[in-house]
């Protein structure tokens, strides 16, 4: 009696040096991307408290706006946000519109807001700017 395998010879498995490279190579790239999306999750938890705060003081600095002059109506604004991306995304559902920034120039013509709405994980930015007739879009994307 010869030697025995310690597989049956069905279970015998022969595999060539380029099969080899190859499970090889898709083992790290599995390796990679689990270790990139936990990255992304780790620095977005890292950087909540940061954006918390930058979206506080872009509200207050709406409510200065609005004391000095009473064209900075959210409600309005977020309306020809949300209607811009409808007509931009008529497939998303953004059901986070979060104001950014405000910029409040002397007089009427040259303010503008900058939005970011969330659908899941994209985020799109919308920039509104300020003039004669109200509200209009200057930006999406």
């Amino acid at each position: 009696m010869g030697p025995r395998s310690l597989f049956p010879s069905t279970l015998r498995i022969h595999l060539s040096v380029l099969q080899i490279i190859v499970l090889v190579l898709a083992a790290l790239l599995i390796l990679f991307f689990v270790g990139g999306v936990l990255a992304a999750r780790r620095r977005a938890r890292e950087e909540a408290p940061a954006y918390a705060r930058h979206l506080s003081e872009a509200d207050q600095a709406l409510e200065q706006a609005r004391a000095a002059d009473r064209g900075w109506d959210r409600a309005v604004m977020e309306e020809v946000a949300r209607a811009a991306l409808n007509k931009e995304y008529p497939a998303a559902a953004f059901g986070q519109l979060d104001l950014v920034l405000v910029d409040d120039r002397p007089g009427v013509i040259q303010d503008t807001a900058h939005f970011e709405a969330l659908d899941g994980d994209r985020r799109v930015t919308v920039v509104l700017c300020r003039g004669e007739a109200g509200w209009s879009v200057e930006r999406i994307g």
